[in-house]
């Protein structure tokens, strides 16, 4: 785990600490660094939600999925953002692009577990070269269904859906998970948060999260980011390019910068940069 740098030596702390940081999401298959992003952002993470929630009612806030988000200038203005793409880039190279953005928003009392999985299981990508980036909106912690996942599993091989177990999307996030009796939940930890922290994982280590029973909501934002040089096997996915170069023969679907309507978006900090001149 490292804090964001306010070294006087700029350059040399942020060598030491890409190094420490790809050195130990290798290790663990994930890494926490905290302070990413401002306590100002991460508040405008958790009215977005509610935002959201109040044009969708009838849509779980641990439902908000890509479709929803890709196109919404907040989303851009996040993932934009050149702390986040530095890490990224220490892990991925420099050529990056956004493939999904999801909000698993649990409410208080109520919000749903989400079952042991590996993120590549799910995903048409080629080759399966992607980092995860979880980030807390507000403070994730034991008690409120914080993110699992068991260290060392990025080693183990991708289950395909074939062999999982289906699962009541009444009372889960994900319709498919691996079964808990294949699981040693003993070597599972906490990742815990802070608002404006983030974790970063690898698509093979097996993750999840216990439902939300506190009364205060859990609010996380998980982004996919991949190098240019993977291909996104699904006709017209949206993907936003981000940092780099397309790479030549990878023809993934990269969209246009949105233009901020105060009809269909909501207001933030820094709206102005999606203004349509």
């Amino acid at each position: 785990m490292y804090t964001s740098p306010t070294s006087k030596n700029l350059l040399a702390f942020l060598i030491l600490s890409d190094n420490y940081l790809k050195n130990e999401y290798q290790k663990n298959g994930y890494a926490i660094v905290k302070n990413v992003i401002s306590a100002d952002l991460a508040n405008q993470v958790v009215e977005h939600v509610k935002w959201l929630k109040k044009r969708n009612p009838n849509v779980r806030p641990e439902s908000f999925h890509h479709h929803m988000l890709i196109n919404d200038p907040f989303i851009h203005n996040i993932v934009e953002n050149n702390k986040l793409l530095d890490i990224v880039e220490s892990i991925i190279g420099p050529n990056i692009a956004l493939y999904g953005a999801h909000y698993i928003a649990k409410k208080p009392i109520d919000g749903m577990p989400v079952g042991w999985h590996q993120d590549g299981s799910y995903w048409p990508l080629k080759p399966m070269n992607v980092v995860s980036v979880w980030l807390a909106g507000n403070h994730s912690k034991k008690n409120n269904g914080c993110m699992q996942l068991i260290p060392g599993t990025q080693d183990k091989h991708l289950l395909k859906p074939s062999q999982m177990k289906k699962m009541d999307l009444e009372k889960y996030v994900l319709d498919l998970a691996i079964d808990p009796k294949n699981i040693d939940e003993s070597e599972a930890i906490d990742v815990e948060l802070n608002p404006g922290d983030i974790s970063i994982h690898n698509p093979f280590i097996i993750h999840g999260s216990n439902p939300n029973k506190s009364k205060i909501w859990r609010i996380g934002l998980t982004l996919r980011f991949i190098p240019t040089s993977t291909y996104v096997d699904r006709k017209n996915w949206e993907c936003i390019l981000l940092r780099g170069k397309n790479i030549t023969g990878v023809e993934n679907n990269y969209i246009k910068k949105p233009n901020f309507s105060s009809k269909d978006h909501m207001t933030f900090d820094g709206m102005e940069n999606f203004y349509k001149y």
